[in-house]
């Protein structure tokens, strides 16, 4: 399957005249890599909107440079938002190696039902949201399934050494660590409460703290 490729030029503007690109329809962007200097440039802010939009995590692109006979392979690593419109401010490519393995942050998506949660009422608790892995760029899935129908009674927890990868992908995450797991509904809902108290009593703590005195 042919790998998209996303057309950029390189930028001269820099510091704050970037703002006069976004109101072109430009977007400020970098690529940099391990070993590679980074390179400032430019592109259709629409155009990477729907290239994001359309693209799987840690998916990698083919970057067309203007001026440079080859492209290269990257990925997306940053994207910075505007706070209160959300509208892409920033975004820098992180050029990879083919060839060299990578870590990567691999989202997780559950998957299959649960006789506890639907049977006993028990309640769902996620607790890592995503797998941190190694492999190579092309290798990297765009996702990792947690499949919760094994999970038949309350208490059942599934670890990070419990989620199937791919043969080509290493988890680096400690295999102890509690991925999901089905708490009782009495015990869910006091989890709740504490941790409703617990954001209830910090301003009045803050607000009782004494003043720290200044030294002379």
């Amino acid at each position: 399957m042919a790998r998209k490729e996303l057309v950029v030029e390189t930028r001269e503007i820099t510091g704050k005249k970037v703002a006069r690109l976004r109101r072109s329809g430009l977007l400020p962007a970098n690529v940099y890599g391990h070993g590679v200097p980074s390179v400032a440039l430019q592109l259709d802010a629409e155009l990477f909107e729907k290239t994001l939009r359309d693209s799987a995590a840690n998916e990698v692109l083919d970057l067309k440079i203007s001026g440079e006979r080859n492209t290269r392979p990257v990925v997306i690593q940053r994207v910075q938002r505007h706070p209160l419109t959300s509208a892409v401010l920033h975004a820098d490519f992180y050029q990879v190696s083919l060839r060299e393995k990578m870590r990567a942050e691999v989202p997780l998506v559950v998957v299959g039902s649960s006789e506890a949660v639907n049977t006993y009422n028990g309640i769902l608790i996620t607790s890592l949201e995503t797998l941190h892995v190694e492999a190579l760029p092309l290798d990297l899935p765009p996702h990792i399934e947690v499949d919760i129908s094994s999970l038949t009674e309350l208490e059942a927890s599934l670890h990070v050494r419990d989620i199937p990868v791919p043969p080509a992908v290493t988890v680096m995450n400690d295999p102890d660590v509690v991925v999901v797991k089905v708490a009782a509904p009495r015990i869910a809902e006091e989890l709740e409460a504490e941790e409703a108290a617990a954001e209830e009593a910090a301003p009045e703590a803050a607000a009782e703290a004494p003043a720290a005195e200044e030294s002379p």
